[in-house]
């Protein structure tokens, strides 16, 4: 019988992805990733976009090599001239960028572009891509401004240390990464935030729930019990309540419900918190 990690599943199922649960049964099973297009119907295109997914999702076995190559090199103004004369690529590249920023581009801002093409070796494509996805995501997160070009440059290499260099990898990045933050606007509404965007910690927060499997109806419940241990949102509190039940597998209300006996928290033996537990509570709600 084939034995599939209960945490496995729900990445799978949060993925909302059909080729990439197929993709990952058959390999689970002990198929040939060779032979999976042809066993399994798809285009290379399809599977170059399920593997990409299970890869996003830690699922794909097969580790591409990330690491950047030395230092990375300071280009000077005559290497962004010569690009821009000899490169026909890199010029068509230069004004479609130009277009979706909705400005020029200042020669700092292409020595920038430069590196994107010959330090990160990214497709001409996939950078577009990461421009596109970037000013989405300022926009999903009430940001009025375009990003800037450096701000673009701290997301590309984040995408060159995952390995996404295609327009697979790329399409399958943005595809989950746009997910969460759908997920992040309906938890906004669980967590009672209404009228005002989420800090940067409290963002970091509600993306590591997710990173660890958690689905909004577990961080509602650890939500409730948030409030009614400390009388409100503690972001550290209910932070260390769903780090113990990702500690002990437990990502669904039904798993926590069934397997969390002891709580988050110790309790007196009355059921009431104690002195202790008291003091730990004020504890959390001051880190961060």
């Amino acid at each position: 019988m084939l034995q599939i990690e209960k945490d496995h599943v729900h990445k799978l199922l949060c993925a909302q992805n059909p080729d990439a649960a197929l993709l990952y049964l058959y390999l689970k099973d002990g198929g040939d990733p060779a032979k999976a297009p042809e066993r399994l119907g798809y285009t290379q295109t399809r599977y170059a976009c399920a593997a990409a997914t299970l890869r996003q999702l830690g699922l794909w076995t097969e580790q591409k090599q990330t690491r950047l190559p030395g230092e990375q090199p300071q280009y000077t103004e005559n290497d962004v001239r010569s690009a821009m004369d000899t490169d026909m690529d890199f010029r068509c590249l230069y004004e479609e960028i130009q277009r979706l920023l909705g400005k020029n581009l200042n020669t700092e801002e292409l020595k920038i572009l430069l590196g994107f093409v010959r330090y990160l070796g990214m497709p001409a494509d996939v950078i577009v891509l990461l421009v596109c996805y970037c000013k989405e995501r300022a926009r999903k997160l009430g940001k009025t401004r375009t990003p800037s070009l450096r701000t673009i440059e701290k997301e590309a290499y984040e995408w060159a240390d995952k390995g996404i260099d295609t327009m697979e990898e790329a399409a399958a990045y943005t595809r989950q990464q746009n997910l969460r933050l759908s997920q992040e606007g309906r938890i906004m509404g669980i967590l009672q935030i209404r009228g005002r965007n989420l800090t940067a910690p409290e963002h970091r927060y509600i993306q590591q729930w997710l990173e660890m499997g958690f689905d909004e109806q577990t961080i509602g419940l650890a939500y409730e019990k948030s409030c009614l241990n400390t009388g409100g949102l503690a972001w550290p509190y209910m932070n260390k309540i769903l780090q113990s039940w990702h500690s002990q597998g437990l990502h669904t209300v039904q798993q926590v419900q069934s397997g969390d006996r002891k709580a988050a928290v110790p309790k007196g033996a009355g059921g009431e918190l104690g002195a202790e537990e008291l003091a730990a509570i004020q504890r959390l709600m001051k880190e961060g």
